[in-house]
């Protein structure tokens, strides 16, 4: 279901999934379906920069929440801690500074070791 990113990957989808499946099933089943099963499963792209470019766009588009699952989904893609926090510096120059500080902030509470605390 998720490439590069394991069982427990799949199971955090499916926890996700739970929520969005009670309001509204059928995005949940096109998310299952098309996004996970076929978009993020095309062999033209390797799971690692499928996730950098997710991230990216989560953090260009202001969607900074949606980093709780795609934040631990790029470090089983193989996306380093010091990776995702040097992509955020250069987005903060091209995305907007009040949208970098806010991924970090997530990235933050989900990835607890992603920030170094200057010591």
């Amino acid at each position: 279901m998720s490439p590069g990113g394991g069982r427990g990957a799949e199971a955090d989808l499916g926890r996700a999934l739970v929520a969005v499946r009670a309001f509204s099933p059928r995005l949940a089943e096109l998310t299952e379906e098309v996004l996970f099963g076929d978009v993020l499963a095309r062999p033209g792209l390797a799971p690692r920069d499928r996730a950098l470019a997710t991230v990216s766009a989560l953090v260009a588009g202001g969607n900074v929440d949606q980093l709780r699952f795609h934040g631990p989904r790029a470090l089983a893609c193989g996306v380093s801690r010091d990776e995702l926090a040097e992509l955020v510096l250069q987005l903060a120059f091209y995305a907007g500074w009040p949208r970098a500080m806010s991924a970090l902030g997530v990235l933050a509470e989900v990835l607890p070791d992603a920030l170094d605390d200057g010591t």
